[in-house]
C-alpha cells in the first residue's frame, strides 16, 4: 500500500496500525482497486483507491480521451455524493464516508468508507424475489426522498448510459431508426415534470443484503432524472428475456406501491418504455451482442417509435 494512503487511513480512523489488507476487486477498466483494510482496533473499512492509468484498458475496447474524462468525472461525482448527501440514509442505507481526497501524485483519488460487510451485508448467492423487492423498496424510498431536489455537485443527468456522455456509441449504431430517435427519447425523459436523484447504475451487483435490509454502493453515475430509469435498469439486471413479460409489471406495481406518489406514478409509468428504449439504444452501440438485446427490448423499441 502507498505510504501516504497508509498514513491517511490511520489518521482517518484514529488507528495505530493496519493489521492486514484484503483485495476485493479491481475497478472497472483498470482504474484502481477496492480494498478491505483491517485495523488494530478491530475495525475494518473499505478503501476505494482510484488510480488513473496511462492507457485506458476498457474490456470492450471503448478507450478514448473522452471516455477517460467521463470516468474521471464519475469518481469526482461519487466523492461529492458521499461528502454532501446523507439525509437519505435512514430509509435508503448507504455507507458512511470516513475520508476522501487525493494523494500527492494527484493521479490517485481515494474514498474511505464504512465496511458494510462488517455489519453483515453481503451479496446474495442466489437472489430471489425477496432481494428484488428489497432493492425496489430502496429505490422507491430513495427516489421519494430526493423528489424535486436539484442534483447539485452531481451529474446533471444521471445514469452511465446518458446520451450526451455516449456520442461514440451512438455513432456506431446500425439501427438507423432508433439512432435518429435517440435525441427525442432523451428529451422526453429529461423534460419530465417529476424528477429526482437517481442512482444511475442500479444493477443487482451494487446492492448488499442482510436479512430484511439492503444497502447500496457505487455512486459514480448518480445525478438527476426520472426514477424509472433506475427501475428499468435494475429489472434488466435480474430478469431474463422470458421472465420480463411475465414478471416486470408485478415488480413495477410493487415499486410504485412503496413510492406512493400517484401523480409521479402516472408520469413515470408512461415513461417506462422510453427509459427502457434509452438503455437499449446504448447497448446497441456499446455491445451489439449483449444478452439484454432481446425480444422484450425490441418490443419497447417498437412501442416508443410508434409514439414519436
Amino acid at each position: 500500500m502507498d505510504e501516504a494512503l497508509h498514513t491517511t487511513i490511520l489518521k482517518a480512523t484514529n488507528s495505530k496500525k493496519i493489521v492486514k489488507t484484503e483485495h476485493i476487486q479491481e475497478l472497472w477498466s483498470g482504474y484502481g482497486k477496492l480494498l478491505r483494510v483491517f485495523l488494530d482496533n478491530g475495525q475494518s473499512i473499505i478503501a476505494k483507491v482510484i488510480s488513473y492509468p496511462d492507457n485506458d484498458r476498457h474490456p470492450r475496447g471503448w478507450s478514448s480521451n473522452f471516455a477517460h474524462e467521463r470516468k474521471k468525472k464519475s469518481y469526482a461525482v461519487e466523492t461529492s455524493w458521499y461528502q454532501h448527501y446523507e439525509s437519505h440514509r435512514v430509509l435508503a442505507k448507504t455507507a458512511k464516508l470516513l475520508g476522501a481526497g487525493t494523494l500527492l501524485d494527484a493521479k490517485t483519488r481515494y474514498l474511505l468508507l464504512e465496511d458494510l460487510g462488517s455489519e453483515g451485508f453481503q451479496m446474495p448467492q442466489k437472489p430471489q424475489i425477496e432481494e428484488h423487492n428489497l432493492t425496489l423498496k430502496w429505490l422507491a424510498n430513495f427516489h421519494r426522498h430526493y423528489l424535486n431536489c436539484k442534483p447539485l455537485r452531481l451529474w446533471p443527468i444521471g445514469s452511465y448510459w446518458h446520451l450526451e456522455t455516449r456520442p461514440h456509441e451512438l455513432e456506431v449504431m446500425t439501427d438507423k431508426e432508433l439512432k435518429a430517435a435517440a435525441p427525442l427519447i432523451d428529451q422526453k425523459l429529461n423534460e419530465a415534470n417529476y424528477k429526482t436523484i437517481i442512482h444511475g447504475d442500479a444493477k443487482l451487483a451494487n446492492f448488499l443484503f442482510r436479512e430484511d435490509q439492503v444497502a447500496a454502493v457505487d455512486f459514480q453515475y448518480i445525478g438527476g432524472g426520472v426514477g424509472i430509469k433506475d427501475v428499468i435498469y435494475f429489472l434488466s439486471s435480474v430478469l431474463e428475456e422470458s421472465d420480463l413479460e411475465k414478471e416486470a409489471q408485478s415488480y413495477l406495481d410493487y415499486y410504485f406501491k412503496i413510492l406512493n406518489l400517484p401523480q409521479v406514478e402516472k408520469e413515470w409509468r408512461k415513461l417506462y418504455p422510453y427509459a427502457w428504449c434509452d438503455f437499449f439504444r446504448f447497448l446497441q452501440g456499446w455491445s451489439p451482442g449483449h444478452w439484454k438485446i432481446h425480444s422484450y427490448s425490441r418490443k419497447m423499441r417498437e412501442e416508443v417509435l410508434k409514439c414519436l
